[in-house]
């Protein structure tokens, strides 16, 4: 595995010969060695992927569209043993692991669909001797740098849209979470992607994203991660004036109206909050509900959460795995520490848990009560199986409070009434928000954030606008 480096077609190791072992978050089992790439590898990537975009981007959008949809068809065959990888690098349950596969399939299924009909369009002029052409054309080599948490379906969001486009890529994995990303790679050469087309770098980021960010040839740079590492990528990115997309860090309120239906959004809320054990960017961070359920609402979050099972990611029955690194679970940690220091009320949860023969990362599913703005849980986000319950009396008071925050990534409300809904709809501050839905992410749609948590758009159409060029071209008869 230490050849896990593509660049025009050939796998290798690094040139210093430098290897990175990834580890079963759940058990710190060495499962693989990766080659340590860095700035040399990382601009002949670009070398091969300015040379392949001169013929990927004159194919045929209909021949890259075939392509497209053959890369979905091999993830959807070779789902189990995907999942397998991706359960041991990453540590998410076997059944999350499936769906991701999936997931990861629909974008690319998406773009094949989207890719021959999204040629341009003729807009009539004032002129009647004049013709005004607008066509989209590939930025160029695109640079695509992708986390941890979901390490098969970020790298298809950004790679399936680009490559529709006629863009060539340049990829960097997590390094902790390498071996998706390397397995889509291979399919991407079984499916017919030529060589140069789709590159892949492993190693520590520094170097590589450095040297992509100092060459002249990206052209675009689409990045999922921190909010910090964001703002440094985006002022690295000004010297050439590389295009940039940013999905950054979220903090995402969950809004409960008494006239809600209630088991519902105790089922959604659990769905949001617990999946991939709370390390995911859209999941609910603040549950901010109408006063006269609260203490309801609380009880029955915490009852279900103590029916989670917490174990390694390939054992029946578990739904929820490991932290990914000991930096992320004493976070966790901290955040509750700090919380009831403050007056939180633990309902369930607020520790560590000791698996015989596992890693010391498991943090118990947590209901805290009586969250409130002094905490640090209000405005950090704490990416760990972790929900916190506040309390609103007003319809005015639960958008204020839902809005207080430098972020806006995702937010969700429930109510079954529909004038409120709109208004709620409208008065959310956040790219994406959930109304009486707690997953809403589908490779259709547009998702992104506004505030502290980027802009780009990733799905659907719009994911072909961020590695696209619009030319006018006004034509006189």
């Amino acid at each position: 595995m230490a050849e896990s480096i593509l660049i025009g077609g050939v796998w290798s190791g690094a040139r210093s010969g430098g290897t990175i072992p990834v580890c079963d978050p759940a058990d710190d089992v060495v499962i693989a060695e990766i080659a340590d790439g860095a700035g040399e590898e990382a601009r002949e990537a670009v070398t091969a992927a300015a040379s392949a975009f001169s013929e990927w981007r004159r194919e045929t959008a209909r021949r890259r569209a075939v392509i497209l949809r053959r890369v979905a068809e091999l993830l959807r065959r070779d789902r189990e043993r995907l999942a397998a990888v991706m359960t041991a690098e990453q540590g998410k349950p076997i059944a999350e692991a499936r769906g991701e596969v999936d997931y990861s399939a629909s974008f690319f299924e998406v773009a094949a669909d989207l890719a021959p009909h999204c040629g341009g369009e003729l807009v009539p002029a004032a002129d009647p001797m004049r013709r005004i052409l607008v066509r989209p054309e590939p930025v160029g080599v695109a640079a695509i740098v992708t986390p941890w948490n979901f390490p098969l379906a970020m790298v298809a969001r950004k790679a399936a849209p680009a490559l529709a486009v006629g863009c060539s890529v340049v990829v960097k994995p997590d390094e902790r979470t390498p071996l998706s990303a390397i397995e889509l790679a291979r399919l991407a050469e079984e499916a017919g992607v030529p060589a140069g087309v789709f590159n892949l770098v492993t190693g520590e980021p520094v170097a590589i994203v450095e040297a992509w960010l100092d060459d002249p040839r990206v052209r675009a740079i689409s990045f999922t991660g921190s909010t910090e590492v964001g703002r440094l990528l985006m002022r690295q990115a000004s010297r050439h004036l590389a295009r940039v997309s940013l999905e950054l860090g979220g903090h995402a309120p969950f809004v409960v109206f008494a006239d809600a239906d209630f088991d519902r959004a105790v089922d959604a809320a659990i769905a949001s909050k617990f999946r991939n054990a709370g390390q995911t960017c859209i999941c609910a961070n603040r549950f901010i509900v109408e006063a006269s359920i609260a203490d309801r609402f609380a009880e029955a979050l915490a009852a279900r959460s103590r029916e989670l099972r917490c174990g390694r990611g390939r054992d029946a029955g578990v739904s929820t795995g490991p932290l990914i690194d000991d930096a992320a679970i004493a976070k966790v940690e901290a955040h509750v520490e700090d919380a009831v220091s403050r007056g939180g009320r633990l309902r369930c949860g607020g520790e560590r848990l000791r698996l015989d023969g596992l890693a010391d990362r498991f943090f118990a599913p947590t209901v805290l009560d009586g969250l409130d703005p002094s905490m640090r849980m209000w405005r950090e986000e704490t990416f760990g199986p972790v929900a916190a319950v506040a309390r609103f009396e007003s319809e005015a008071q639960a958008i204020a409070l839902a809005n207080d925050s430098e972020f806006g990534l995702a937010a969700y409300f429930f109510t079954r009434d529909a004038s409120r809904l709109m208004r709620m709809a409208e008065a959310l501050d956040y790219g994406i928000v959930g109304a009486n839905d707690s997953l809403p992410s589908t490779a259709e749609a547009p998702f992104g954030g506004v505030k502290q948590s980027g802009f780009g758009r990733e799905g659907g159409r719009w994911g072909f606008e961020e590695f696209s060029n619009l030319k006018y071209v006004s034509w006189k008869l």
